[in-house]
């Protein structure tokens, strides 16, 4: 069994979606939810989900060795980053080599970087009247969204579409796909 630990900075839908997909698989384990800030939603669903949850400040996070120090505790195999707005420092990037996986809500590698995510990324592809956007499911390195990408999927935009619904159509591509993605992965069917 592999056991695998989500990072999370906001709401929490993806981590609901993983967690709830691996629940009744024997492969892969979630084995907790870290968090950067206090004020999230992710902890009360982590909670609701009974996973355990721990919070780490910009200091331990890039600082110390405790994030470290708790994956290795874990024997945690690898990390997803589901909806993580912090680039992953060198020292757990060392030790989970092509073993942290991110998704971009975008067709990397257009529309990354710092301070591309969520809304921000969808009213980028907007206003540049792109014909489609997607997701890109990629591993991470030291810089924003420029991992190797393991699988992108696509959606249409037409000309009504706006943030708001091409999010919608987003997050319809991040439930089908994260998950299953993650599974291959780690099975190594990918």
């Amino acid at each position: 069994m592999k056991n695998i630990a989500l990072f999370a900075s906001g709401n929490g839908t993806n981590v609901q979606q993983i967690t709830e997909y691996f629940m009744d698989k024997k492969e892969v384990n979630v084995s907790c939810v870290i968090v950067n800030r206090k004020d999230i939603y992710v902890i009360e669903r982590a909670k609701n989900l009974g996973l355990d949850c721990f919070y780490f400040n910009r200091k331990d996070f890039y600082q110390t060795d405790n994030v470290v120090n708790l994956l290795k505790e874990r024997k945690i195999d690898y990390i997803i980053l589901a909806g993580f707005l912090w680039l992953v420092p060198q020292n757990i990037l060392a030790d989970y080599d092509h073993r942290i996986i991110n998704i971009h809500p975008a067709l990397l590698p257009k529309y990354g970087g710092k301070g591309m995510y969520g809304h921000h990324v969808h009213q980028a592809v907007i206003e540049a009247k792109e014909k489609e956007s997607g997701i890109t499911i990629h591993y991470v390195n030291e810089k924003y969204d420029s991992g190797d990408i393991i699988f992108q999927a696509k959606c249409s935009i037409t000309e009504e579409d706006n943030a708001d619904t091409l999010a919608a159509k987003i997050h319809l591509l991040e439930k089908e796909y994260f998950p299953k993605v993650i599974e291959k992965v780690i099975n190594q069917t990918i």
